[in-house]
């Protein structure tokens, strides 16, 4: 198995599946389909998922809240989101534990390194939400912190597009994919692959991203089984 230990990256807008806003119950319980299938393929995975469903801080920013305030809407969205996933797990007889990044007991465990590579060591799934716990921040970055504190051996980050493209592919139909990339061909082209902040901390603790597409059944196992689906982001 060329991964032990992963932490996969969940968009919270890709929750909303068919329905356009909030959470779709069919989108959701593939998620867990496919998080249960890589768990029984031995690999130890922790989970951060965003809350851009329910709400965004930014967007916020834009329609008067303030910035803070916002942000902390925008945390609990994700606590949402990861309860939801947990309940989802739970039911396909998953085991989990959902750690949250500031005390909020008994919605779930406050976060600590060491509690949660226990969970994963003991077979269980550890989602981790609440973001970083602080404003300012992503849930990229959050992902970014999380990966590299649970000793991940790579970050999977699960969107709606195959992999890293030389442009928009929804945009421009030009665009090429890469198979590999490395972080500095990232910064040179300008590439949203993540937030600056969350790649710049991929790079310098060398977390390799691989980015593919979780929205289509399978992947994910495809993916950790090693097929050349998706684009590995390295040093």
């Amino acid at each position: 198995m060329k991964y032990n230990r992963i932490l996969l990256k969940l968009s919270g807008e890709s929750l909303t599946g068919e329905k356009g806003y909030g959470i779709d119950e069919v989108r959701l319980n593939e998620y867990a389909g496919q998080i249960k299938e890589a768990a029984q393929m031995g690999v130890q995975i922790g989970i951060v998922i965003g809350g851009g469903n329910i709400f965004r801080g930014l967007s916020g920013l834009q329609k008067g809240f303030d910035r803070v305030k916002g942000d902390q809407m925008g945390m609990l969205a994700t606590v949402i989101n990861s309860l939801a996933l947990s309940s989802a797990l739970s039911a396909i007889g998953q085991k989990n534990r959902t750690y949250t990044s500031i005390r909020m007991e008994p919605v779930g465990e406050l976060y600590s390194k060491w509690r949660a590579i226990e969970s994963m060591q003991n077979g269980e799934v550890a989602i981790l939400s609440g973001g970083t716990g602080n404003p300012f921040f992503t849930t990229d970055t959050a992902s970014a912190l999380r990966g590299i504190e649970i000793e991940a051996d790579a970050m999977f980050k699960g969107t709606r597009v195959d992999g890293v493209y030389t442009a928009d592919p929804e945009k421009d139909p030009s665009a090429t994919k890469f198979d590999t990339i490395s972080f500095d061909e990232v910064y040179d082209r300008g590439l949203k692959v993540m937030d600056l902040t969350a790649t710049t901390m991929c790079k310098q603790n060398n977390l390799s991203i691989v980015v593919f597409d979780m929205d289509t059944y399978g992947n994910l196992k495809k993916v950790l089984s090693g097929e050349n689906i998706g684009t590995l982001v390295h040093v």
